[in-house]
């Protein structure tokens, strides 16, 4: 627990940080058989769960959007990367959407969310955007590397952002850089709900106040 986090953060501040990767098991889903239900049997089991998506980029404008390529949801020892445009947005996972006893904490949530909801619909319940609540323990950064510098200490790799994420098979650098996106959400929630909020204060002209 802290008493208070920094504002702001440098990139040589978050530089200087050591590397922060997700600790347990990763496991790509790509079909509906017996690992998928297993996955979602795991994560109805979950209190909180990090939460990401992926989309191939696309670097040309004749380059067709598919949508979202991969779901990512991540106990603390337990991530899971669903390949949706190979398995859908099945019944069970529809489910763990739209548990409100499941928290499912992400980053710029809202568009994740809406991106799944035009593959398959469900009503998301449960979801915490960190980037809408940061401000209320004094963190003006909204990135993830930087809210993940300030809140945890820990420095994370973005290389695999714009790489392939509808490739044939997944690389074990994109299987860390995803599951690991979806587990430092859920860490940097437990850090927050574990430190007193110390709200940013902003002057007559809303300017933020240094402390």
């Amino acid at each position: 627990m802290r008493d208070t986090f920094k504002i702001s953060i440098s990139p040589e501040e978050i530089e200087a940080l050591p590397l922060g990767t997700f600790p347990g098991k990763i496991q790509v889903i790509d079909n509906c058989g017996f690992k998928f239900m297993k996955a979602v049997n795991y994560l109805k089991q979950q209190k909180i769960l990090g939460f990401d998506t992926e989309t191939r980029p696309c670097f040309e404008h004749r380059q067709p959007h598919n949508g979202v390529a991969l779901l990512q949801l991540s106990g603390a020892d337990r991530a899971y990367l669903f390949r949706i445009q190979k398995t859908g947005l099945k019944k069970g996972l529809r489910e763990v959407l739209a548990d409100p006893d499941i928290i499912k904490v992400g980053a710029a949530s809202h568009d994740d969310v809406r991106s799944l909801q035009r593959v398959s619909h469900f009503e998301e319940k449960g979801f915490v955007d960190l980037q809408k609540i940061v401000w209320e323990w004094g963190i003006k950064d909204k990135s993830v590397k930087k809210m993940a510098a300030i809140i945890l200490g820990k420095r994370i790799s973005k290389t695999q952002q714009l790489s392939n994420w509808e490739a044939a098979s997944l690389s074990a650098p994109q299987q860390m850089y995803a599951a690991t996106d979806a587990w430092i959400c859920r860490e940097m929630y437990l850090e927050l709900m574990d430190s007193p909020k110390n709200p940013l204060q902003f002057d007559e002209q809303g300017n933020i106040k240094e402390r």
